[in-house]
């Protein structure tokens, strides 16, 4: 029995080794760890792994090779980084584990980089058991916070950072982060920490967008009850918690399918979801049970979370021995091209490039990388700068998969800037409704009911005041927005992926600022279709929400609410296309 464990031990690490990764920071400012989680060379690793690398890293795998990578999403407040390896598209990556299943004394690995002992690209394994799961490790002031993170005593040192830890069978739990050291030296005692893959499942759309991205809040502030019980000590009168009913004294009960007993079990729930996300949160209210959906705030407004990063110092990055002198003095360390393996007689050293450090940091200076030098061009071909973003260049990536989609399900034929949509359905009722939408010309006519509009400005009105009228504006910004594409539509942004009413899989959600509104396009991630347009004209009210309903691949009927309210609902009977408003 004893030789069957070893074996199967074995085997797993085997299995989970080939996705580990060693981050070194070009120029030898030092590195840490990380995961290959797809076959094009997506990987992820600590915010504070990557914030001294700046926009690109160098990356080595077990096979001995080495591969440029480059930035991709941020998520300072989690401390978790998306990069992503070049030159493959066969790489090989890890499976992952529900962390939410794993359980205090499960059998769990480390793979990594310790004080970047991997020189040779074999990473370092250590083998010990889960201490502990739904963790608190309370934030650098608002950043590096970890939520319902799991704790370990495999050994965990600086150069972990970033790496994956597997659970018995090789799958993935989570992502490394921190761990507690002794007093005198950063030597690792037998408790680090890990930000469990449940999380990071949470954020992979949204580090996939390129942004600098924020975590979620209430909008209440949540007390344990000395009798037992997570109950709201304080709440936000803007909030959307408020306007779908929360109240102060209420007891919390269950936030996106997981029940909270504490104060500290909401926080470890809201600590793992992305702001803007909408979760069932169900409470107890004066006797009365209640089950909504939940807009949920973010921490940070952006320049606040900007601000902070750009001051934020994450811990010196560890420096590896000083590689022994070869035959001739030399100590320049040197390296095959990416993809390439190391050569035989190469020193042990980090393999960093001699001349092609890192250029700058994109969200600010990095306060412990070396002196900004030129990007390689592998990089810089995917890299874009601008404010509020890691790397923009992927948003432009994820922007032309939107377009991309919407376009192919246009209802009614190709689209161009002088066409006029003209759509007539029957509600449940029986009742006839019409919509026509076309530049400056909105009307609306249900039943008896004439409504138009002669501009965007009074469109908004219609939002704000959660009138019918409300449809409009979302049929024409997607009118719009095929005519035009994000780069022409204004400003537009992919935000990542989202639940839809609370539920998964998550959607794709493409934002756009529309006549002092902002548009969200929600799309099922495996059809591509488009299910949502939300229209929020201001973020203290509900938005208007046109659901789509979709039936043997053609649009079939719509819905237009407000939060929990119904306006209207219909049957669609014509989708036309005309080249000019009548």
């Amino acid at each position: 029995m004893l030789q069957l464990a070893e074996q199967a031990r074995v085997a797993a690490i085997d299995r989970a080794r080939p996705s580990a990764v060693s981050v070194f920071v070009p120029g030898g400012g030092g590195g840490g760890s990380g995961v290959l989680i797809s076959p094009d060379g997506y990987a992820l690793t600590n915010f504070h792994v990557t914030s001294p690398a700046g926009s690109f890293m160098r990356c080595g795998l077990s096979d001995g090779r080495v591969y440029d990578a480059v930035l991709v999403g941020l998520d300072p407040v989690g401390d978790l980084a998306m990069i992503r390896l070049l030159g493959r598209d066969d790489f090989p990556f890890a499976t992952f584990a529900d962390s939410l299943r794993a359980r205090p004394g499960d059998w769990c690995m480390v793979i990594g980089n310790p004080f970047l002992l991997a020189t040779n690209l074999q990473p370092t394994v250590t083998w010990g058991i889960l201490s502990g799961v739904g963790r608190y490790q309370y934030p650098s002031g608002t950043l590096l916070e970890y939520a319902d993170c799991l704790q370990t005593d495999a050994s965990i040192n600086p150069g972990n950072s970033g790496g994956p830890i597997y659970n018995a069978d090789g799958e993935l739990l989570g992502i490394v982060g921190r761990c507690s050291f002794e007093k005198r030296g950063r030597v690792n005692v037998g408790v680090g920490y890990a930000i469990s893959i449940n999380q990071a499942k949470n954020f992979l759309g949204y580090l996939r967008s390129g942004r600098i991205v924020d975590h979620a809040t209430l909008g209440a502030t949540v007390a344990t009850d000395p009798d037992g019980g997570a109950v709201v000590s304080n709440i936000l009168e803007s909030s959307d918690a408020y306007r779908r009913g929360l109240r102060y004294n209420a007891e919390i009960l269950e936030i996106d399918g997981r029940p909270v007993t504490t104060a500290n079990d909401v926080q470890n729930v809201l600590g793992t979801l992305p702001s803007g996300w909408r979760v069932d949160v169900m409470f107890r209210d004066r006797g009365k049970t209640t089950r909504v959906q939940i807009r949920l705030n973010s921490v940070h407004g952006q320049d606040e979370l900007l601000a902070k990063m750009s001051s934020a110092l994450p811990p010196p990055p560890p420096v590896p021995d000083e590689p022994e002198e070869d035959s001739e003095g030399d100590e320049s360390p040197k390296e095959g091209g990416p993809g390439e393996p190391l050569q035989p007689d190469q020193p042990e050293t980090p393999p960093h490039p001699d001349k092609s450090p890192h250029g700058p940091s994109p969200h600010g200076p990095s306060p412990h990388g070396p002196a900004a030098q030129a990007i390689p061009k592998v990089v810089a071909d995917m890299f874009v700068e601008r404010r509020g973003y890691a790397n923009y260049f992927f948003n432009l990536r994820q922007q032309d998969r939107f377009i991309d989609s919407l376009r192919g399900q246009f209802p009614g034929g190709a689209a161009d800037e002088t066409a006029q949509w003209v759509i007539t359905g029957k509600t449940a009722e029986g009742t006839e409704l019409e919509v026509r939408v076309a530049d400056d010309q909105y009307a609306m006519v249900i039943g008896e009911t004439s409504l138009q509009a002669s501009g965007r400005g009074e469109l908004f009105e219609a939002v704000d005041s959660d009138s019918i009228l409300g449809i409009v504006p979302a049929l024409d910004a997607w009118r719009t927005m095929l005519e035009r594409g994000p780069k022409q539509f204004g400003e537009s942004y992919y935000q990542g992926t989202m639940p839809l009413g609370g539920q998964r899989p998550l959607r794709d959600c493409m934002v756009a600022l529309y006549g002092g509104m902002e548009v969200r396009w929600l799309m099922h991630p495996d059809t591509g279709l488009l299910e949502c347009i939300e229209v929020v004209a201001d973020r203290d009210s509900d938005p208007a929400e046109l659901w789509i309903r979709h039936q043997d691949g053609k649009i079939a009927g719509m819905e237009l609410r407000y939060g929990i309210d119904t306006l209207v609902q219909f049957d669609v009977t014509n989708w036309e296309r005309k080249e000019s408003a009548e």
